[in-house]
């Protein structure tokens, strides 16, 4: 049978993941590190794409076997970028890889903070395009990262059920989860929509169980708090502290009980992001610094100016639309090290250091977590498999 082409000698799966909307790579660097091969990068932001090569030469992974593309997805519905697809597809399938595609579409369009044009928006209608090429190349299984507003927002939601309808269509079976990046030792309130879907003609010849449904799988089979630590709400049961007055390089002892896993400065020691080297890469104020002086440690209530507390977890890190994150202990913004060590990114991500701090901080905010990206990829792992994974 297919499936059965599908498995090295010793049992394990071949994978072969083709990213799309790949950022700078926080999503695929999680599975990545889970065993999964990235063979094909398509980013259409040319720095962003510039700092994914970057960083993979810096970690020394491997460059991806079909390359990168800096084209248009939609292009890939077309022309020579559809019979470039179509090649590394059967290529890929020719060496017995089981073939995924992975890929969160820009979001600004769905999300409650942003642009809210939905659908009709210049990057709302992308993620129809990536469905769209779900359905035209027919991978193994494939999944859709976005932001909670195209599941909470009720005319987003709409549309996002239009996309589900249409893979399902197209022969998916699906499930899909609002996930809060806290639940996997994230420092961060950051909830985020996940789809999964895996082709069941392709489920069928592995022998997958995915519950009694045909166009779903049952959360009993894929149940995607697996790998969470603190599941549900339950990192939001803590005590945790809420204001402490601003005091320039002040120490403040950690409260009792709280999981410090969760907290910005655990993070910021574990990376060491005073001495990382995108630790003096920062916005420098030209106005506004007495605000910087006055907001007290913790208060992140405001629209604009937010400053976190070090014994507490993150809010979102939507570093954009106005949107100041400021050092719990220091007069200024958060560098770039800070901001990559509250998306729980290795110690040793690293961006270049021509690239701008606009970018950086928008590339780093639009991407995954990176634990959430591999407990994601330790779950469909194990799915594809039908044995479980164990994280370090």
């Amino acid at each position: 049978m297919l499936g059965e082409t599908r498995f090295m000698k010793n049992g394990d799966m071949k994978i072969a993941l083709f990213s799309l909307f790949s950022g700078i790579g926080m999503l695929d660097l999680g599975f990545e590190d889970e065993g999964f091969r990235i063979v094909l990068v398509n980013e259409h932001h040319t720095p962003f794409l510039g700092a994914y090569k970057f960083t993979r030469q810096r970690m020394n992974y491997s460059s991806p076997e079909f390359g990168y593309h800096d084209n248009d997805v939609t292009e890939f519905l077309h022309g020579k970028k559809q019979q470039t697809l179509l090649h590394s597809v059967a290529e890929a399938r020719t060496k017995g890889d089981v073939v995924g595609f992975i890929g969160g579409p820009p979001c600004p369009d769905f999300s409650i903070g942003g642009k809210n044009k939905g659908r009709n928006g210049e990057n709302g209608i992308l993620s129809k395009t990536y469905c769209d090429i779900i359905c035209q190349f027919k991978p193994d299984f494939f999944l859709l990262e976005n932001v909670k507003g195209l599941w909470k927002t009720r005319q987003h939601r709409m549309f996002y059920d239009e996309l589900k309808r249409a893979v399902q269509l197209a022969g998916y079976s699906i499930t899909d989860r609002l996930i809060n990046s806290i639940e996997y030792c994230v420092p961060q309130n950051r909830e985020r929509i996940f789809l999964f879907g895996i082709n069941t003609s392709f489920a069928h010849d592995l022998r997958l169980n995915m519950g009694p449904s045909f166009d779903t799988v049952s959360d009993e089979v894929f149940d995607w708090q697996k790998y969470a630590k603190y599941p549900g709400k339950s990192a939001f049961q803590y005590e945790w502290p809420r204001f402490s007055e601003f005091r320039e390089d002040s120490i403040l002892l950690p409260p009792d009980n709280l999981p410090l896993e969760l907290t910005v400065e655990h993070w910021f020691q574990t990376n060491d992001v005073t001495n990382h080297p995108n630790g003096k890469h920062q916005f420098k104020a030209r106005t506004g610094l007495t605000r910087f002086l006055t907001i007290d440690e913790g208060d992140d209530s405001g629209k604009s100016f937010k400053r976190l507390h070090r014994w507490r977890y993150s809010p979102a890190a939507a570093y954009g639309h106005n949107e100041v994150h400021l050092h719990p202990y220091k007069p200024r913004r958060l560098s770039v090290s800070e901001a990559m060590a509250i998306q729980s990114l290795p110690r040793g991500f690293e961006l270049s250091a021509d690239m701008s701090l606009t970018n950086m901080f928008q590339s780093i905010g639009n991407g995954v977590p990176y634990l959430v990206s591999r407990a994601i990829a330790c779950l469909i792992k194990e799915f594809l498999l039908g044995s479980p994974v164990i994280l370090p």
